[in-house]
């Protein structure tokens, strides 16, 4: 043992015990739990997952109950936070659970790692949080705070310098207890040894940092820039019938926003939209294009969304899913489309809202997004 990891884990630990922050998911030691607050955070801010998480477990209180919940309610639970697929991984992982461990999640790292949607970052923290497993549990915030402290300046992006993070985790976790010291790593990360900004002064092992050092702290850690995204043209059709009620969709159970429900849409213009309606749905009629644009960026994507409005008013059954304003509720939907809801909804803008609120007698509309 060194005097350096001595050192460096007892100052962090020490600093966690008496400034972490009270999150309702610290409170217990319960996997289950533990395991559904780290599948959120992942690429979530904890101000934007508290909510949910707390809203989650009132669903779905116990790990059984998850499990025998259908897709749908899963889905409108996690309707929100994005990344839909990890709601789905959980989901089908805890029903292997259900089937093949009692409902308990195994007290095995090994076991545990074989679930659905469980890597290493995820396999460590339940692991080592809720069962005191000396797991490393390596995400951006610890590889930020050990390359700056280290100085290890390979790119982190590169699964050689993530599996480095992890060996020296793992000496440090010899001579502290586990779930503490997971949870410093990533406390100081959250709090002090930020991005951009971090403020040294209050970090409990800047004695021990290379980085600050050397002065070169926000320099670390390296990483490969991303590609940009790539921009999309999508157009999207909100068509009400004589019923007042609006036609969805259920986008395919693989890919992008998988599952999920939204209103006819196709990635083109207005005749390709048109295509469809009628293809798929065997509906001829003008459509309208509205004046506002929408735009959502995901990882890899670029949404520029115009938005096409029609009205039927023949008496005569259409296919396809027909739901009215209250049924909105039952089905779920990316942000993307309830922020342009909202907009229809709420704003006082909105000619699309009163062109077809006179002509049908209705005051609900939303917006969709393409398969891709």
């Amino acid at each position: 043992m060194s005097l350096f990891a001595y050192q460096f884990t007892k100052d962090l630990v020490d600093w966690y015990e008496s400034e972490q922050r009270d999150l309702p998911w610290r409170r217990s030691r319960d996997p289950y739990r533990i395991w559904i607050s780290e599948v959120m955070l992942q690429q979530t801010r904890v101000d934007t997952v508290i909510p949910y998480y707390e809203n989650f477990l009132k669903k779905f209180p116990t790990l059984p109950a998850l499990a025998n919940a259908h897709e749908d309610e899963v889905l409108k639970a996690w309707e929100g936070l994005g990344y839909y697929s990890r709601a789905r991984n959980l989901h089908g992982a805890v029903k292997e659970i259900a089937a093949s461990y009692d409902g308990i999640v195994p007290n095995d790292p090994d076991k545990f790692r074989e679930l659905k949607g469980v890597g290493p970052y995820t396999g460590g923290a339940v692991m080592s949080i809720a069962y005191d497993f000396k797991e490393p549990a390596v995400d951006g915030n610890v590889m930020r705070v050990l390359s700056r402290v280290l100085y290890i300046t390979e790119d982190i992006s590169k699964q050689k310098t993530r599996k480095q993070f992890e060996e020296h985790v793992r000496e440090y976790l010899e001579m502290t207890e586990p779930s503490k010291f997971n949870q410093a790593l990533m406390e100081l990360g959250a709090l002090i040894c930020k991005p951009k900004k971090p403020d040294c002064n209050q970090c409990p092992v800047s004695k021990l940092c290379v980085a600050r050092e050397k002065g070169v702290v926000e320099q670390l850690p390296i990483k490969a820039k991303k590609a940009k995204p790539k921009d999309q043209q999508v157009s999207c059709a909100v068509i009400v019938d004589e019923n007042e009620r609006v036609l969805i969709e259920q986008r395919p159970k693989e890919g992008l926003l998988a599952g999920l429900w939204q209103f006819p849409a196709v990635l083109g213009q207005a005749d390709d939209l048109s295509s469809v309606l009628n293809d798929q749905y065997k509906l001829d009629l003008p459509l309208q294009k509205e004046s506002d644009v929408f735009k959502h960026v995901f990882s890899h994507l670029k949404w520029e969304v115009s938005v096409y409005t029609g009205t039927i008013t023949t008496e005569e059954e259409h296919q396809g899913v027909w739901v009215n304003k209250h049924e909105f509720q039952s089905y779920s939907f990316p942000v993307v489309y309830q922020k342009i809801a909202k907009h229809y909804l709420d704003g006082d803008s909105s000619s699309l809202l009163i062109n077809v609120g006179r002509m049908l007698s209705i005051s609900s509309l939303v917006l969709c997004v393409p398969n891709s």
